[in-house]
């Protein structure tokens, strides 16, 4: 066994939240649920529309951090696994930490301490990135609250930290000017504790019912008191922290869960007209309707273009979405394929870190960041504000499509390409973005070759983003082919842009030179 960690010193707990009464929370939730503009029916919320900002921003930070983060050890779900017999993290605990009845899971938050946390060195990092929003894990399964809850003692603002982590860096992300969300996983938590009711174990212990919750079998529908209890966390973090991004995990494709979801989207839709700002909600498979919500795939992507705005959330690590000791980490490379890829086909792309529990982010995930920024330094032209072409792309590789497709790296080649659109004041564009270095230094691009239908205007310029000046270009009729000049090393492949013969002779724009003169 190794150095012991300190364990939670019960004596110097706060004492547990009553929140047995909900009327009065409940009754103003109804009464901004019965102002609208919306109503908690479907009809009326399937009105809604996702916004400008956010289908133009492309790419946001998601970020995983808890008490899970102190063991370290395979995945965010070691709070459930350690109390499963037979489990590698069963078996772990025993030898690392100690009996389940000796050593619990509250028994980490002692060294879940974010000493070391500096938001605005995070929200630094995110923007240099890339990133246009930020959405901090509000609430995991385990039940530790990392925002300043009132409906708990046990969060990071009373405990461990000792301060409202994640108010501190929402704080710092509105000064770096990105947009500030918030992800619940709260749903899970009925069940997610009830491995450690089926032995001797302290979630057994009465005094720590209010932290590893019902426990209850994964089979029964949540009570309606978890129910409200659950409504009112979320709303309490729509008011306390006014996330523009509100992201839930799959537990609430619960039918339980259903009036629940409606007055909750009636509720953030309500409270955003009166802020006046235009807000995102992000559920997975069928839980909202469509057009009532943003559509989120988890690891994964779509075998199509969308007609409508959807979302990749994924992780920088292949195997776990928080922190442990021994990552399977993507590379730049396969980042900045995700992302093209997923905006080729009308997505946006939520990527996440997890940070140490002393609250920095690992050199590994940071030097990722800084890659996937840098290439989209010199590469962005062809993410931010797009819209999908006529086709999302070409190549010999077929990736995984579905969610949990991203478990092994896609192996794309030269050949393969995505492709975006763009049309301004001054132009029409259409971007073929490489999702690795071509053979021999030359783009190949069949979808822009002289005999394909795909080009409804003439080309007029090509170039290479990041390049200063003209290329060497010439259009075939099976290809466009174009000779990439030297470009700083980096992740991720080139990006050929094609600038098109605008429709009316007063749009004509000079693409090296500007305007041309009346």
């Amino acid at each position: 066994m190794s150095e012991p960690l300190p364990k939670l010193d019960a004596s110097r707990l706060p004492p547990p939240v009553d929140v047995s009464d909900n009327t009065a929370a409940l009754a103003a939730v109804r009464a901004v649920v019965e102002r609208g503009p919306y109503t908690d029916e479907w009809s009326s919320l399937s009105r809604y529309s996702p916004p400008r900002w956010y289908e133009d921003a492309k790419f946001g930070i998601f970020v995983h951090w808890g008490v899970y983060s102190v063991p370290a050890f395979r995945n965010e779900w070691y709070p459930r696994t350690m109390y499963q017999a037979g489990r590698p993290e069963f078996e772990h605990h025993g030898r690392t930490h100690g009996p389940q009845s000796e050593f619990g899971y509250k028994d980490f938050i002692p060294s879940f301490t974010m000493g070391s946390f500096d938001p605005v060195e995070w929200a630094a990092l995110f923007r240099r990135a890339g990133a246009q929003f930020v959405v901090p894990v509000a609430e995991h399964h385990d039940g530790f609250a990392l925002y300043d809850t009132a409906r708990s003692r046990w969060s990071a603002a009373r405990m461990g930290p000792g301060r409202d982590v994640f108010g501190d860096l929402l704080r710092a992300v509105d000064d770096a000017w990105m947009v500030r969300g918030a992800s619940s996983h709260r749903a899970e938590h009925w069940f997610f504790m009830n491995p450690g009711t089926r032995f001797d174990s302290d979630v057994r212990d009465p005094r720590w019912q209010d932290l590893y919750g019902p426990a209850q079998r994964d089979e029964t529908a949540p009570s309606e008191r978890f129910l409200e209890d659950w409504l009112l966390r979320c709303v309490e973090v729509v008011d306390r922290y006014r996330p523009q991004v509100f992201w839930f995990d799959w537990w609430i494709e619960q039918p339980a869960f259903e009036p629940y979801l409606r007055r909750f989207a009636a509720y953030f839709y309500n409270r955003a007209a009166e802020w006046g700002r235009e807000v995102v909600i992000n559920a997975k498979w069928g839980a909202f309707p469509a057009g009532s919500a943003v559509h989120d795939v988890e690891r994964g992507t779509l075998r199509g273009t969308s007609a409508t705005l959807w979302q990749n959330d994924t992780s920088v690590s292949r195997s776990s979405w928080c922190w442990v000791d021994s990552h399977d980490h993507k590379s730049a490379d396969d980042l900045v394929a995700e992302l093209a890829d997923v905006v080729a086909k009308n997505g946006v792309l939520l990527l996440n870190v997890g940070p140490t529990p002393e609250g920095t982010i690992a050199a590994p995930e940071r030097a990722l960041l800084e890659q996937l920024g840098d290439w989209l330094t010199r590469n962005g032209e062809a993410v931010y504000g797009t819209r999908p072409w006529r086709v999302h792309g070409e190549g010999p590789t077929r990736a995984a499509a579905g969610s949990f497709a991203d478990g092994t790296a896609a192996g794309y080649t030269g050949a393969d390409v995505r492709f975006t659109r763009r049309r301004d004041a001054v132009g029409d564009y259409v971007y073929a973005i490489l999702l690795a270095e071509p053979d021999g230094g030359t783009a190949r691009v069949r979808a822009f070759g002289a005999d394909s239908a795909l080009l409804e205007q003439e080309v007029r310029e090509v170039g290479v983003l990041g390049v200063d000046g003209p290329v060497e270009w010439r259009r075939e009729p099976a290809e466009l082919v174009v000779r990439l000049p030297a470009r700083p090393a980096g992740a991720g492949g080139p990006v050929v842009k094609v600038f098109l013969e605008p429709d009316r002779a007063e749009d004509r724009w000079d693409p090296l030179h500007g305007p041309s003169p009346a």
